[in-house]
């Protein structure tokens, strides 16, 4: 599988969490909304069309039973799953958990306030959570 040259915006608004069979998993930085990204270990890819029919196949895995357990970990009210790409090209799905008493509902969370930070122990907190959820997970 080819290495993961992860867009600096990415890096730099998320943490990493675990590899995937076909994706890195990251943490958004904004406690505001509990937010992974979904990246493919995929050089140049730009669209969901841009995989082979058994990557596409791949991610749509993760992103269900990735989202399906955190919104059940979490209580969400909903999971928005996307990948818009205008700002960063590199393939990446969001899977965004939703509150309806969050600051942005029924909205979209784009542009909408300041993110809020994960302090270390907040961070770390979240990631033993995530992690501990995708263990029990078949992304095969």
């Amino acid at each position: 599988m080819a290495e993961l040259r992860l867009d600096e915006r990415l890096e730099n608004d998320s943490y990493p969490i675990t590899e995937l069979p076909l994706c890195q998993l990251r943490l958004m930085d904004d406690t505001r909304y509990p937010w992974l990204l979904l990246i493919p270990r995929r050089p140049g890819v730009s669209e969901v069309f841009d995989l082979d029919e058994a990557d596409q196949q791949q991610l749509w895995r993760e992103a269900s039973r990735i989202g399906c357990a955190f919104k059940a970990m979490l209580g969400a009210d909903k999971l928005n799953v996307a990948s818009l790409g205008n700002v960063v090209p590199q393939l990446h799905v969001h899977l965004v958990l939703r509150h309806q008493d969050d600051e942005a509902w029924p909205g979209p969370v784009w542009g909408q306030g300041e993110p809020r930070r994960h302090d270390l122990d907040s961070l770390a907190a979240m990631r033993d959570r995530v992690l501990a959820m995708v263990e029990g997970l078949d992304l095969d």
